[in-house]
């Protein structure tokens, strides 16, 4: 190699290296970190030393490191420069450099100084295997480690002296190992007060309206909002904020509504009015009102909403803060006023009219009386319970949660009619909230509520003292005609069970949900670039601090959103947004749809009227089954999911006003469908889309309404740890329940003779199992002494 060859690559090595020969360079590089035997005292003031910054920067739990996914880093290809390493020592034998990787990777005190780096033993193993890979796979190898992995072989190195490089390769393909003070400090979220600097400007009157439903606390709290200069109405529903919306105009005092979906303003020319009815995502938090109501203040321990009543209580800049909701609130409440030098004023109130639970259980449909609502907790059982009604020649209005809520209204003012023959009403716990409706007594078809886990898997438990308060409390409300309210079970079984679930105290709230915000999520992937969307949420969340009063809430939803669009390429805010988006993921149709929007987006093609008609095949029939119904519902939602968007991004979503007309002819045609729902039930049972009689052993309580009851109080036993009541076994009072199923419609006489048929050849086969030769041991002759089983 020639002189002025060898100045050059001499002058592109580090500085240190210029000064001596190789062993002197090799010296400077391993006075970094020199884990030599004679010298392990100064790895482990290294490694205190990495300790002592870690505790002094977080001083909190350490990461879930489960949550780091490795990136990649390629093996470097050939240089155009060639390999200056090996020109300056001599080509590496691959041979040699695997025995000192491997040597490397079984140190113990390497282990022990990378954990103290913040590589526990599942990043050490990710990081050397990739460390290794990088290594053994390049053509060529930076100068440095080209000259360490060459001395080590002539001795002249410890294979300690390759920890410095094997930690630059974890920095790079674990990031966050690099930056973990900065995460820290991004996802801090104490002291949330801080966070709203306009509210603690000003000091606020905090009054608490604390009572049960039908106690008047809110009506007090909108007379204060209707009587002041400026006002904001923060609901936990769109219904809710669409009736403070209408009360408001009607009794003169001008007031803009905004939800998610929908912005109206009544003044001329856009001109925004002082008062403004919204949902409780959307309330301001910077501008001045001179009362503010925040509707429902309980649902701030809500696992995904509650950050959105945290925001709308600490940071509504209103001079009056007026609270509505359940006592169990207001210890809570009142810790977190304490926080901004706010007092809080409790005003209690009673129920003003008296509700009983009735001493004797419904127990049969032919019961019923006008004024009844039936509150079932699956849709399945709201299909039976209305056919079980039809075909006693009564109608039934029918609301739940999924339906939309122009035809929900319309369902609840069929029911609330007087002059309409419709009596009965059958629900979901989506009567709880948000809707008047002039029910004289609450029937609870069932006290178990199925629910689904942290895991995804489905539950079924009984319902909260708070969930039976909330129901049961809808039952002869003062506006109603019905001055007098009954709850009561269709079981006489659960009877005593919801006695004693109204009899519990509400266990007092003890945290308020808090959500990051989109600057925070920008400002750790400003750090951690090349990490997706979804994971970033989960390392936030993991990495952020909160005070004892504070949860982080539950960020599956956007998690699955961010998960479905990944492989769109789009900002990180704009990725965010669609993310934030509300949808129903149980809908296949309205995920897709969300997907499909986003691509749209990405394109840069705008997401017209013509182009969603095409979308969704506009126009839409009548449903003609239950299956059709469901599929208009996924519908309205995308219709909602559309709007929604276009308030975000006007440019990409324009025809926000053609798709509100589109979608209020298509809440038309839903109402159709639900005000025939027993049709389409009828219809769905005959084409088998709707099964309600499966005799499969996983659910056979599915055959019936009254089956159902008797297993659903089986599995609430259980839970309650009492003992399950045996079903008769008799044949008379078989044939009874056979009787009672034909009668009621659930069970043709084709249906009965199938089900004897089964029945009697499992019988047979079983009878066989018993007598097949060869099974009679001395253990089974001694049974024949003892009474049969059976």
């Amino acid at each position: 190699m020639s002189f002025p060859r060898c100045a050059l690559l001499w002058a592109r090595l580090p500085a240190g290296r210029r000064v001596g020969h190789r062993a002197a360079a090799c010296s400077a590089l391993r006075a970094r970190v020199e884990p030599l035997p004679g010298a392990l005292g100064r790895v482990s003031a290294v490694a205190s030393a990495a300790a002592s910054s870690s505790s002094a920067s977080g001083g909190s739990k350490a990461p879930n490191t489960s949550l780091f996914v490795p990136l990649t880093v390629k093996p470097q290809g050939p240089s155009a420069d060639g390999d200056v390493g090996a020109e300056l020592t001599r080509p590496l034998d691959k041979n040699e450099v695997k025995k000192i990787l491997d040597k490397f990777y079984k140190r113990k005190e390497i282990q022990k100084l990378g954990a103290d780096y913040g590589l526990d033993a599942r990043l050490f193993h990710q990081a050397f295997i990739s460390f290794r890979n990088y290594i053994m796979q390049s053509h060529s190898l930076d100068v440095d480690i080209h000259i360490i992995l060459n001395d080590i072989c002539f001795s002249a190195a410890h294979v300690d002296d390759l920890f410095p490089f094997f930690l630059r390769h974890a920095k790079q393909i674990f990031p966050v190992l690099e930056c973990k003070d900065d995460l820290r400090k991004i996802s801090d979220l104490r002291i949330p007060p801080n966070w709203y600097p306009e509210a603690r400007a000003i000091q606020r009157k905090i009054i608490f309206h604390s009572g049960p439903t039908n106690s008047g606390k809110t009506y007090h709290a909108i007379q204060k909002y209707l009587s002041a200069k400026s006002g904001v109405y923060c609901g936990p529903l769109k219904l809710l904020a669409h009736e403070i919306f209408e009360k408001s105009n009607a009794a003169g005092v001008p007031c803009d509504l905004v939800t998610g979906e929908e912005r109206v303003t009544v003044g001329p020319d856009g001109k925004q009015a002082a008062h403004v009815a919204c949902t409780v995502e959307m309330c301001s938090v910077t501008t001045p009102y001179e009362v503010a109501v925040i509707d429902e203040i309980q649902m701030i321990k809500d696992p995904a909403r509650g950050w959105a009543w945290t925001r709308a209580l600490l940071g509504l800049c209103a001079e009056e803060v007026h609270l509505c909701g359940e006592s169990a609130a207001i210890d809570l409440v009142t810790e977190l006023m304490y926080t901004t030098g706010e007092e809080v004023e409790v005003r209690n109130y009673k129920r003003l009219t008296p509700i009983s639970v009735l001493d004797h259980a419904l127990e049969s449909l032919d019961n019923l009386r006008p004024g009844d609502c039936i509150v079932c907790f699956n849709k399945n059982d709201i299909y039976s319970v209305s056919r079980q009604i039809e075909i006693r020649g009564l109608e039934s209005a029918v609301i739940y949660g999924s339906l939309p809520p122009g035809t929900k209204l319309a369902q609840a003012k069929k029911f609330n009619d007087p002059d309409d023959p419709c009596k009965i009403l059958v629900a979901t716990d989506a009567i709880g909230m948000g809707l008047n409706l002039s029910i004289r007594r609450i029937i609870f078809y069932s006290l178990i509520k199925p629910t689904i886990n942290e895991k995804g898997e489905k539950e079924i438990e009984p319902i909260t003292t708070s969930q039976a308060l909330q129901i049961a409390g809808r039952a002869g409300r003062f506006s109603s005609k019905y001055k007098e309210g009954e709850v009561t079970t269709m079981n006489r079984e659960d009877l005593s069970l919801l006695k004693e679930i109204l009899k519990r105290p509400v266990n007092p709230i003890k945290a308020a949900g808090l959500h990051p915000t989109a600057e925070q999520i920008e400002m750790f992937a400003y750090h951690l670039p090349d990490t997706t969307l979804s994971n970033l949420i989960d390392i936030f969340v993991d990495f952020s601090q909160v005070d004892g009063q504070y949860f982080v809430c539950n960020m599956d939803d956007f998690k699955f959103s961010a998960e479905l669009i990944q492989h769109i390429p789009l900002s990180l805010r704009v990725r965010y947004v669609f993310c934030t988006a509300p949808i129903n993921k149980k809908q296949p149709f309205v995920c897709s749809s969300l997907l499909q929007f986003a691509r749209q987006y990405s394109r840069n093609e705008p997401l017209t009227f013509s182009w969603l008609r095409r979308y969704i095949k506009w126009p839409l029939l009548p449903p003609k089954n239950i299956k059709d119904l469901m599929d208009l519902e996924a519908v309205h939602d995308v219709l909602d999911l559309y709007l929604w968007l276009s308030y975000r991004f006007i440019d990409m979503f324009p025809d926000a006003n053609f798709i509100r007309d589109l979608q209020k002819e298509l809440d038309g045609i839903i109402q159709e469908g639900v005000h025939n729902i027993t049709k389409l039930i009828k219809i769905s049972e005959t084409h088998k889309l709707l099964n309600l009689e499966s005799l499969s052993p996983e659910n056979q309580s599915r055959l019936s309404g009254a089956l159902k009851s008797q297993a659903r109080r089986m599995r609430s036993t259980k839970t309650l740890g009492s003992k399950a009541t045996e079903p008769p076994t008799s044949n008379a009072e078989e044939k009874s329940l056979a009787s009672r199923l034909v009668q009621q419609g659930l069970l043709t006489a084709d249906m009965l003779k199938q089900l004897e048929k089964e029945w009697l050849t499992q019988q047979t086969e079983h009878g066989k199992e018993k007598t097949e030769p060869g099974t009679h041991s001395k253990g089974t002759r001694r049974k024949k002494k003892e009474p049969p089983s059976d």
